[in-house]
């Protein structure tokens, strides 16, 4: 439980950390990406020790970040919100063995974890994606439900 508090302290620190490199000032956004964050490496981590593997926490993580930056609580750009958020969902760890594994000519080794980085890059992609696309069909639907409602016509 410790080692799980940690990672995402660490997750949170380092998303901030990005934060600030990319210019983005004030305690409003940079408290959403902290929250974000956290939030995300923790569903990662529950679904992982639920028993789903990496690439199905990634997806549900990255939706959950995707749905917190789509939120618009503030009004700030969806995209300055999603990349430092996503930062810790990265799966740096498994790209460089897989990277290790091709330098040192494991190639049964290099295409099987070659094969886990395309499934996360992809389940990462996969959880934008939906989000997006819900957060789109929300906005469309509210804005063509909400005149109608407030419509003089019988």
């Amino acid at each position: 439980m410790q080692a799980e508090i940690v990672q995402t302290a660490m997750g949170v620190v380092g998303s901030l950390g990005f934060a600030l490199l990319f210019g983005i000032r004030g305690t409003k956004p940079l408290g959403c990406i902290a929250l974000g964050s956290g939030i995300g490496w923790v569903v990662y981590l529950v679904s992982v020790a639920g028993g789903h593997g990496k690439a199905f926490g990634m997806l549900a993580s990255s939706l959950v970040i995707a749905i917190c930056s789509e939120a618009r609580l503030i009004k700030t750009p969806v995209i300055l919100l999603l990349v430092p958020m996503l930062i810790p969902e990265i799966p740096g760890g498994d790209l460089y063995y897989t990277m290790y594994s091709l330098i040192e000519g494991d190639s049964a080794k290099f295409a099987s974890l070659l094969q886990l980085v395309l499934a996360e890059a992809g389940a990462i992609a996969l959880g934008i994606i939906l989000a997006s696309y819900a957060a789109g069909l929300i906005n469309n639907i509210y804005r063509h439900v909400r005149p109608c409602a407030h419509s003089p016509h019988k």
